[in-house]
């Protein structure tokens, strides 16, 4: 039951060719002249058609070629320019007039340039010249001015009232087509093809086969099966069950405590890591100069504040409340308008008045009848009791010899019974059984060596 690997770990040698030391290399020969079976599967590939395509289609022997006509080209008419000047004034040119523009006045200050080479002093002069003083708040100058509305009607009127004329609103006249079948006054022509291209032929008369009469049997019926004739319902045992019992598969020797991996992996001392100490922070000698280039070189400068270019607003604001009236709302007045009615096409079948006479065809003609159940032949399940005992022997519960199971002895790291000899390049240990046999001269016992392979 040894299952050798294909290419196990070589820790003997570094040789290249696997090991092919099996159970079923050992115990089952190698047979020759016997060829695989024949694969009768077909080959997944596209069979050719041999035979020739007629390029004949339903297309091509119905559609019928036309001429094609081109369409007429028309040709366009050559332009020709009108005579005369064309008048290119217009109505702004005449209106317009144009005014002398200068140029504008840059608002901002020009830029001057003040170096010195004094030390720039930290204060602003915001800082140092502003004072804080109070500030007391200015009376309004804004002259009290009274709205009165005018008591008078304005009696100018607009170019909306002078040339708008008050209309009733007429409905448009529709000029669909009424939706009605027209009757033609010429008769109908009920003459087709069929009609008169069709020729009647005098049918012959049809074949009218003769009913047989049915003849019922004179003998009786036999309903003799042969599940009735073999099977006579004979009681029986339990069929007992052939199984093996399922015993526990184990060993009383001591465990050895060795395994492969101990066997080959063995411990080595490992160093711990090297720790990489940090330097320690030394400050540099001396103070620091906190002066930067920026403190060095600025140069302060005397800036005028800008000149504000917002005009001052001039805003007025009344208390009076607001007059929302308009010529608009005085002279216009709204009527009311109401929505046009749906142009709905009169229903010409009139809905059914009364209650609804639902007695159909069906429930006046159905004449009920009573029902006659169809008479059961199924035989009666009876079981015949018979006394003789029930023959539940088989071959198998005859022949059937329960065997031991039995372990491998290739699965022990040291299996009991044998006797280590060596352990080849591949890592297989061989071992010895002593088996004792009796000689048939002295009785005695001698050693057998069997080689089993872990």
């Amino acid at each position: 039951r040894h299952r050798c690997p294909h290419k196990p770990t070589r820790i003997y040698d570094n040789g290249q060719q696997p090991c092919l030391t099996t159970e079923y290399v050992e115990k089952y020969p190698k047979y020759s002249n016997i060829s695989p079976p024949w694969n009768l599967k077909p080959k997944q590939e596209y069979q050719v058609h041999r035979g020739k395509m007629e390029g004949i289609t339903t297309f091509k022997s119905d559609y019928l070629p036309y001429d094609i006509v081109k369409r007429p080209f028309r040709v366009q008419e050559e332009h020709k320019p009108k005579t005369g000047k064309i008048e290119l004034g217009t109505t702004y040119q005449k209106d317009y007039n144009a005014h002398k523009i200068q140029p504008v006045t840059l608002v901002r200050p020009l830029e001057r340039k003040h170096t010195t080479g004094g030390k720039l002093d930290t204060i602003p002069t915001y800082q140092d010249d502003y004072r804080s003083w109070e500030v007391q708040r200015r009376e309004p100058s804004k002259v009290e001015h009274m709205y009165h509305p005018p008591t008078e009607k304005f009696g100018n009127s607009t170019t909306f009232q002078d040339d708008f004329v008050p209309r009733e609103l007429n409905p448009r006249q529709s000029f669909k087509p009424l939706c009605v079948a027209k009757l033609s006054d010429v008769p109908f022509d009920s003459t087709t093809s069929h009609r008169t291209s069709y020729v009647a032929h005098q049918l012959e008369p049809k074949f009218v086969r003769s009913k047989e009469e049915y003849k019922p049997s004179n003998q009786p019926f036999e309903d003799l099966t042969t599940h009735r004739n073999d099977f006579k319902g004979l009681p029986g045992q339990l069929v007992k069950s052939c199984k093996p019992e399922n015993a526990k598969v184990g060993s009383n020797a001591h465990f050895s405590g060795v395994t492969e991996f101990q066997d080959r992996f063995q411990p080595w001392l490992v160093s711990l890591p090297e720790v990489r100490k940090t330097k320690e922070y030394i400050p540099p000698p001396g103070n620091m100069d906190f002066n930067s280039t920026s403190h060095l070189d600025y140069v302060k400068h005397e800036i005028s504040p800008a000149v504000p270019i917002r005009p001052v607003s001039n805003g007025r604001r009344t208390n009076a409340p607001f007059q929302g009236n308009t010529t608009t709302k005085e002279d216009f007045k709204a009527w009311g308008s109401c929505r046009q009615e749906m142009t709905k096409k009169q229903q010409e079948i009139p809905k059914p008045t009364g209650k609804f006479y639902d007695l159909t065809t069906f429930k006046s003609h159905y004449i009920p009848h009573q029902l006659i159940p169809a008479p059961n032949f199924k035989p009666v399940h009876a079981i015949v009791p018979n006394s003789a005992p029930f023959q539940d022997e088989t071959m198998y519960r005859t022949e059937y010899t329960p065997k031991k199971q039995e372990i491998c002895p290739a699965n022990y790291p040291s299996p009991p019974g044998y006797v280590y000899v060596n352990t080849d390049s591949h890592g297989h240990k061989f071992f010895r059984q002593l088996t004792p046999e009796f000689s048939e001269s002295n009785n005695n016992p001698v050693p057998k060596e069997v080689a089993v392979v872990s």
